[in-house]
């Protein structure tokens, strides 16, 4: 049987102080979300928003008031009215569409404000979502951003090309990084980029080499699934 909080408490500890680690909790249980809380995790990150995430929430009752909520999946548009309640960051805006969408609908769901980070698709996979990584599409998304009132950009995050080889993940962190310099410099004095979510279990120890402040990491504290 996997010690949960061993591995989180280890993983956690071989980190950098800056660096936040978000507990990506697909699939998994809500007592091993409760035993991962319990061991001091404080981040925990879903992928789907219903019936996932929107069910983990509600039976977990008030250890909820413990943890911020990270949406690190894909949101679907008839997703947003569920996903508002829960989230309190949206990890994957990957177009101003998208972003409109969403702000359309923040006040409705008793929120001023709606902290985001733009999904970079760094890999340019052709079955992924986000943004091409190069500074035009950074930048028009990011003029887009500036007209809506109530998302609030953070900074970037990727996934990256899945690679039994975290050295492989490489080149798409280092992208992902220097955009997120570029983004930073373009929204100076208007906002701020403070957030650069890459690496999960395999590759997060390359991610942070790379500049991550933020990683997600599932396996690597629940074991295989």
């Amino acid at each position: 049987m996997v010690d949960i909080a061993a591995r989180f408490n280890e993983i956690r500890d071989s980190l950098p102080d800056e660096v936040r680690l978000v507990v990506a909790s697909k699939s998994r249980s809500v007592e091993e979300i409760r035993q991962v809380v319990e061991a001091g995790a404080r981040i925990i990150g879903e992928n789907y928003t219903y019936p996932e995430a929107v069910r983990k929430y509600e039976e977990l009752g008030d250890l909820t008031d413990e943890i911020r909520w990270e949406l690190i999946g894909h949101l679907q548009k008839n997703d947003i009215n569920k996903a508002l309640p829960i989230f309190d960051r949206l990890q994957t805006v990957e177009s101003v569409s998208k972003a409109r969408h969403i702000d359309k609908r923040v006040e409705k769901a008793g929120r001023e404000t709606v902290p985001a980070l733009i999904e970079v698709n760094s890999g340019q996979e052709e079955n992924k979502y986000g943004i091409d990584p190069d500074e035009e599409s950074l930048k028009e998304i990011i003029d887009g951003l500036k007209d809506l009132s109530h998302l609030k950009l953070e900074g970037l995050m990727t996934m990256g090309p899945y690679s039994g080889d975290p050295e492989d993940a490489r080149p798409y962190f280092k992208v992902t990084r220097e955009l997120f310099e570029v983004g930073k410099d373009y929204v100076k004095g208007e906002g701020s980029m403070e957030v650069l979510s890459m690496g999960m279990s395999n590759s997060y120890e390359v991610a942070v080499e790379e500049g991550a402040n933020m990683v997600r990491i599932g396996t690597g504290i629940f074991g295989p699934r």
